[in-house]
């Protein structure tokens, strides 16, 4: 059992990152909260691994970056960020890409009584 853990283990070692690709969750980043940035590697069996602080490197033209999650702050004012993602095992394998900001304010959340209120199941009911 040992002998298996250890050749999967140099298998997975022997797998090098060939490139990065950035796959952002939304087209734009929010004031005031924390927006991950989804980075992954192509492995060169053509697998892709998701990749965090532990591989890359995270610059920025504005915010501060906790961990694979940029922070803005509330009342950042500029139309958009410029950010750097860096292969810390080969520095020559990075991206550089533009994010724009969320201008338009997020819509109120409606209370719990005016979801239930609303609920067309409610008012869909049969006497």
């Amino acid at each position: 059992m040992l002998f298996l853990c250890i050749g999967f283990s140099s298998v997975m070692k022997a797998q090098k990152i060939d490139s990065i690709y950035v796959h952002l969750y939304t087209d734009s980043l929010k004031k005031g909260t924390y927006n991950y940035i989804n980075i992954d590697g192509k492995l060169s069996n053509g697998r892709y691994l998701p990749l965090d602080t532990s591989q890359l490197t995270f610059t920025c033209s504005d915010g501060k970056f906790y961990g694979n999650s940029l922070f803005l702050p509330a009342d950042f004012s500029k139309p958009k960020v410029h950010i750097k993602a860096v292969l810390k095992s080969n520095p020559d394998i990075y991206k550089e890409f533009e994010i724009y900001i969320k201008m338009s304010p997020d819509p109120e959340l409606k209370t719990l009584e005016e979801i239930l209120h609303d609920h067309p199941a409610s008012k869909n009911k049969k006497s």
